[in-house]
């Protein structure tokens, strides 16, 4: 299988995992008494209301390029913290919500992909030379999740940061929106001029092939 090939399947599944992951967001919001994300038309699994040109596009290329892997985010569903029943309470579950999707999905990729590498009666020497249905279900179990660890980092806009807004006390958020605006810019500079992300992502990504291969 060529590398082409590889990172097509790579961008799909990443496609796919961002999108679910961010109408579950919606969709929790909904749950709890937000309408905004049905009203603005995001609880739909057309890709194109959920593009966002950094997250979606320019960082996963950029991480394609330098650690071979990518992550990233989508457009973030508008979430209405006052339209919730307890606004703070609610708002934790939210942004959770995406992360716990993707840990779903990977848990249910990874079981199907480890089942189909048992009952296969393939010889591959290598991953490439696998049945095409054990790499797709590799692929998108591994994408979940470096996309759920990758999310529930504190920098903004990860789900992370809106984790840590919560949970700070009131009194320090006026230095916490300070900063925030800033969080785009350290991910950038990790992800080009350092290997945080490949130290903190490797063993996660070779747990989960040990998994499914071992």
């Amino acid at each position: 299988m060529h590398l082409s090939q590889h990172t097509l399947i790579w961008f799909g599944c990443l496609i796919v995992a961002v999108i679910l992951h961010e109408i579950s967001h919606g969709l929790v919001a909904l749950w709890f008494g937000d309408r905004t994300a049905r009203e603005a038309g995001r609880l739909t699994l057309n890709p194109v209301p959920h593009i966002d040109p950094v997250g979606s596009i320019v960082l996963p290329a950029l991480m394609i390029l330098s650690t071979g892997t990518a992550v990233g985010w989508a457009k973030p569903v508008p979430v209405n913290p006052g339209r919730l029943r307890r606004p703070r309470r609610d708002m934790i579950l939210v942004s959770l919500a995406g992360p716990a999707t993707n840990l779903l999905l990977m848990a249910g990729a990874a079981i199907g992909a480890r089942y189909l590498f048992l009952h296969t009666t393939s010889t591959a020497r290598s991953f490439e030379d696998l049945p095409l249905g054990i790499q797709v279900l590799f692929t998108f179990a591994e994408v979940n999740v470096l996309l759920a660890v990758f999310n529930l980092l504190p920098l903004p806009p990860l789900d992370g940061s809106a984790l840590v807004e919560r949970l700070l006390p009131a009194a320090w958020l006026p230095r916490w929106y300070q900063i925030r605006p800033y969080g785009i810019l350290v991910i950038f500079v990790l992800v080009l001029f350092t290997s945080v992300f490949t130290t903190l992502l490797t063993p996660v990504d070779d747990r989960l092939f040990n998994f499914v291969f071992r």
